[in-house]
């Protein structure tokens, strides 16, 4: 191939990142010099504490147009999206409130779990249908809205395919028939601007791993004006984040969370640009230099870093498995693996069972250089090739 590229290249980025050096070197003084409890605030290691998370606290309400004190953080965007959904509508029912939700079936499992178990009690679930690219379709959210609905749950983009949601429009409908509107905005974070009031959203979790900050850290935003939502606990303990999230602060990986989101927001436009290019140059060859091969999820309106492509005639598996150890890609999301059954997602835009079984998600980063890209495209089309050939 002729390319000098150190392996192996890292392209599933969707699932996790790797933390930024800035992001850790912030953290770094959390653990051994900043180390107190921010809810001792009677001495003076307390009271640096908190004032580190609440600067975190700042840094995130500033980029997506919130205040501070909507900021509450959480181990992560599983459990943002648990206590957005469980917490609302459970706070719904004891106030003799609503008790139908919408969601759409391309969901994060976090959402659908959630949403399913909410239906093993008095709750209502209406599961929308989404088009040939992954969009939800805002007559069928309309349609969908009855007088006991609370809230709508749709992501503001596919952590699978990418695609990306109206999600102002989505917000307007909401308002309009003062309905909650959360979405789970894990993948959009960093690769699309997100502000809050403009969208009308009134839930939003996010999570620090996928835009170079720690595992184990997110958060979800909760408006507390124009409405003011109220949600119902998961955690109980020593009230901390208003109540809703108790437990100890984890604050290195908060204070990281913040400087994440910081140079998320600053290096925007330069990440999105150069991701931009780097997929548009896959697909072009890919598509080119191979036979039916098919993008899946929407061809324009989707995250820049994304390319979830089907190979007709190879299994997912075994491409993935053989294009180790140089190239790190997905069969799936992170979120199901150890699952044998098809994507949820690719179900829900076609009936084709081949592109189910033989695609792969490619995620690409900040840090990925075209050397990476051209090796990595040199290597999958290799790979294929070499799996059809085997096949017929």
């Amino acid at each position: 191939m002729g390319l000098d590229v150190e392996t192996p290249i890292y392209l599933d980025h969707n699932a996790t990142t790797p933390v930024d050096n800035e992001v850790a070197r912030k953290m770094q003084p959390c653990f051994t010099e900043n180390y107190g409890n921010p809810a001792s605030e009677d001495h003076i290691f307390g009271a640096n504490a908190k004032k580190t998370v609440n600067q975190a606290r700042e840094q995130i309400s500033e980029v997506v147009n919130c205040r501070p004190e909507e900021i509450i953080f959480t181990s992560g965007a599983t459990e943002s999206d648990n206590l957005a959904i469980r917490g609302a509508a459970e706070y719904a029912a004891e106030n003799g409130a609503g008790s139908h939700i919408i969601t759409s079936v391309t969901e994060h499992e976090a959402v659908i779990e959630t949403c399913e178990s909410l239906e093993e009690q008095r709750f209502d679930v209406t599961y929308l249908d989404v088009d040939e690219h992954g969009k939800t379709r805002l007559k069928d959210v309309e349609d969908a809205i009855r007088d006991d609905t609370l809230l709508i749950s749709i992501m503001a983009a596919n952590n699978e395919i990418g695609t990306v949601a109206p999600l102002k429009e989505i917000g307007e409908i909401a308002k309009e028939n003062q309905v909650f509107f959360h979405t789970d905005a894990v993948q959009a974070i960093g690769s699309l601007p997100i502000d809050v009031d403009e969208m009308g959203i009134d839930l939003m979790s996010i999570s620090a791993h996928k835009i170079y900050g720690p595992k184990g850290i997110g958060a979800l935003y909760v408006r507390r004006r124009n409405p003011k939502v109220k949600l119902k606990p998961l955690l109980h303990g020593g009230g901390h984040e208003r109540g809703w999230r108790s437990g100890t602060l984890n604050v290195p990986s908060i204070v990281g969370f913040g400087k994440a989101v910081e140079l998320v927001d600053r290096e925007m436009e330069e990440r999105v640009t150069q991701v931009n290019m780097l997929t548009t140059y896959m697909w072009d060859r890919l598509n080119a230099e191979l036979d039916d091969v098919v993008l899946n999820g929407h061809p324009d309106d989707r995250i820049p870093n994304n390319l979830n492509i089907s190979f007709t005639g190879v299994e997912n598996k075994a491409l993935v498995k053989n294009l180790q150890p140089n190239i790190a890609v997905s069969a799936g999301s992170a979120c199901t693996t150890g699952k044998v059954e098809a994507s949820h997602v690719l179900q829900a835009i076609t009936d084709n069972e081949d592109r189910w079984h033989s695609s792969i998600r490619l995620g690409l980063g900040k840090d990925n250089t075209r050397e990476e890209i051209e090796y990595a495209t040199d290597e999958l089309i290799n790979v294929v090739n070499r799996l059809r050939k085997l096949k017929y």
